[in-house]
């Protein structure tokens, strides 16, 4: 049995992260994937001569983002694609009210002026919140002091429970009140046009990466760690592991000794949500050309209730949409067929006859993945941001956690993996990594013909 410097546990953007930077330093990597393809829950699908990421998509703020300056210096192309924080305004949405209308500006204008107000007050509910408190506990509050007419009442608290639902891939009521603490964008979002993933697979390229071979036990001294698959065995001196929380609380890798209370503490307390893509492709457009966003309030919105333009990546015009949080864990129990019928039935509730039969759609199902048991992390009920950064250990010196559900700052981020996969390479070498000469060595081995 080889004996390696360090055994990373997932190909996922945390993964190939933090293994490059080791194998930059001179140490011995080597990656452990059970799935067939690097990129985890990075991933693209290219099948119809185009992308379509059914994972991630956004860099969410590209103000003193790490990720973004990695993008930039690797030369990935990327569209601004500024709507992915669930804003009420800001950019160009159709807003259609409870009766299916689609509002005038004025309308617009009050909608997006209501919206802010009652967000106002949830800030100061949040910040007066007791601990236990629910995001819908504090919602409920700040409704109740907004002044607003009851049906206004009803169209905000729908927007909210759908926020959250887009943004944790959860319930309202089992999300904290400080769940959203961290859902601060900084700069434009941006999507890419050549596929996300294209970023993990660049950063992974030479790596010493075992497709398609599962872990299941992890055994560890204050020494070293031994890695056990369906395929054999592993051992090194320290390793990192970055599957999805999801995984981790289902069990599926056993762990010995078990982890100390501060790592499963953690795992118990945060929630893992559900958030799936459905993606519907048409003959022709019929919505107008400027909008980024067509969103329906009240009745008109109760399951489908935001489209996202995301036509620009393929050329052909294309709207996205999500089922996410309960909806989206019954959904993905249904088939492709009864899950578009739906989806176009809400859409010709707004449009009418406008909208044709797709000639493409593509539909994900996060919830049912046994590689990831979900989407991304959020803070339920009675959990804590400490809980995230806890999360990464290490154990006994020798094993590490790295992944978006380990990184307080921005979990349920790609940004968040990347640098939870930073961390984990610092803290085993011992020293910080230097991220622009991280990115020159990715592109200078692009660069470099092989032997």
């Amino acid at each position: 049995m080889t004996t390696y410097d360090t055994i990373v546990i997932g190909a996922g953007m945390s993964g190939v992260t933090a293994a490059r930077m080791l194998a930059d330093e001179g140490r011995h990597v080597v990656v452990i994937e059970a799935r067939d393809r690097i990129g985890g829950r990075m991933n693209t699908d290219r099948s119809a001569g185009f992308p379509v990421d059914l994972g991630a998509s956004w860099v969410h703020g590209i103000d003193d983002s790490p990720l973004w300056e990695l993008v930039q210096a690797l030369g990935i192309p990327t569209i601004e694609y500024t709507v992915g924080s669930f804003q009420v305004g800001g950019r160009p949405i159709e807003n259609f009210d409870r009766e299916a209308t689609r509002m005038d500006s004025a309308g617009a204008a009050q909608w997006v002026s209501d919206v802010e107000r009652v967000d106002d007050l949830l800030g100061e509910e949040i910040a007066a919140s007791s601990p236990g408190d629910t995001y819908r506990d504090v919602t409920e509050r700040a409704l109740d002091r907004s002044g607003l007419a009851p049906e206004r009442i009803d169209e905000i608290r729908e927007f909210f429970r759908h926020r959250v639902e887009e943004q944790c891939g959860a319930w309202i009521g089992d999300l904290d009140a400080h769940g959203l603490d961290e859902d601060a964008i900084e700069g434009d979002e941006v999507i890419f046009p050549r596929g996300y993933d294209e970023v993990p697979r660049r950063i992974a390229a030479g790596l010493d990466i075992r497709l398609n071979e599962i872990v299941t036990r992890v055994a560890r001294t204050t020494s070293g760690v031994t890695v056990s698959t369906d395929q054999g065995d592993y051992s090194a001196r320290t390793a990192v592991v970055t599957v999805p929380l999801g995984v981790l609380k289902a069990g599926s890798i056993e762990f010995s000794p078990a982890l100390p209370d501060r790592i499963a503490g953690a795992v118990d307390r945060l929630g893992m949500g559900v958030f799936n893509k459905i993606f519907l492709q048409f003959p022709e457009r019929f919505w107008a050309e400027e909008s980024y966003v067509l969103r329906a309030l009240g009745e008109a919105g109760e399951h489908w209730h935001s489209w996202y333009d995301v036509s620009a990546v393929s050329g052909l015009p294309t709207l996205l949409t999500f089922a996410a949080g309960p909806f989206g864990r019954r959904m993905q129990e249904l088939p492709d067929d009864e899950i578009v019928a739906d989806a176009l039935a809400a859409l010709r509730a707004l449009y009418g006859d406008e909208v044709s039969e797709p000639t493409a759609h593509w539909v994900t199902r996060w919830g049912q993945d046994p590689f990831a048991n979900g989407s991304y992390s959020y803070l339920a009920t009675g959990s804590s941001h400490h809980d995230h950064d806890d999360l990464a250990g290490p154990a006994d010196g020798v094993l590490h956690f790295a992944g978006e559900a380990t990184w307080g700052d921005e979990p349920a981020t790609v940004g968040a993996a990347y640098d939870s996969g930073r961390r984990a390479a610092e803290r085993i070498l011992g020293q910080e990594v230097d991220l622009a000469a991280f990115a020159a060595a990715i592109t200078r081995r692009e660069q470099t013909p092989e032997r």
